[in-house]
């Protein structure tokens, strides 16, 4: 038997349609296994984090978050998250590995330890007064009031979204920050 390559490809391209024909599939029917989405709820959102608008899908179940995923009908994203909206399913209450007490490691310690949040916010401000109050400066050089410390700097969190940082901001203002930065533009 004599036979050619493009005699070959006919007769296997035939077969191929005529086996598909006679069994009758159709392939858009098929079925495809259940999936962590089976029966979820979807929503879809807006990121909070940098203000740039990405739309998320939030897939719920039984009052919980389940899933994230970028939208792809999304104008701006088009389904595509940033490393911070990809992860935006960390920051859900269900997620079995979101810390929920404050941890604390002393100078010099190789060791974490949980402490209240009562004694936590009081370290943090006893640090942030003594800070303070050691690099707080009235006047510059020039006489000039300025009322600023230069011995503190912010760089803000990318788990905040953007009314919390702008209060964040405000607060860091407040203490006479000058050396703030956040982490959507870093």
């Amino acid at each position: 038997m004599d036979i050619t390559r493009r005699g070959f490809l006919k007769s296997a391209g035939a077969a191929v349609a005529a086996g598909g024909l006679g069994a009758g599939l159709d392939i858009h029917e098929a079925q495809a296994a259940p999936t962590r989405l089976a029966g979820t709820t979807r929503t879809t959102t807006i990121c909070p984090y940098c203000s740039v608008g990405c739309s998320i899908i939030v897939h719920s179940k039984d009052g919980k978050v389940v899933y994230t995923e970028g939208d792809p009908d999304g104008p701006i994203n088009q389904g595509s998250l940033c490393s911070k909206g990809t992860s935006i399913f960390q920051l859900t209450h269900n997620n079995p590995d979101r810390l929920k007490k404050p941890l604390y490691r002393a100078p010099k310690s190789t060791k974490w330890e949980e402490k209240s949040w009562d004694w936590i916010i009081k370290r943090i401000a006893k640090n942030i007064k003594r800070s303070r109050d050691e690099s707080f400066t009235v006047t510059n050089a020039k006489g000039q009031t300025v009322n600023r410390t230069e011995g503190i700097a912010s760089v803000g969190s990318a788990a905040m979204d953007n009314e919390e940082c702008y209060a964040y901001q405000k607060f860091l203002r407040s203490l006479g920050l000058v050396y703030i930065e956040h982490q959507a533009r870093i």
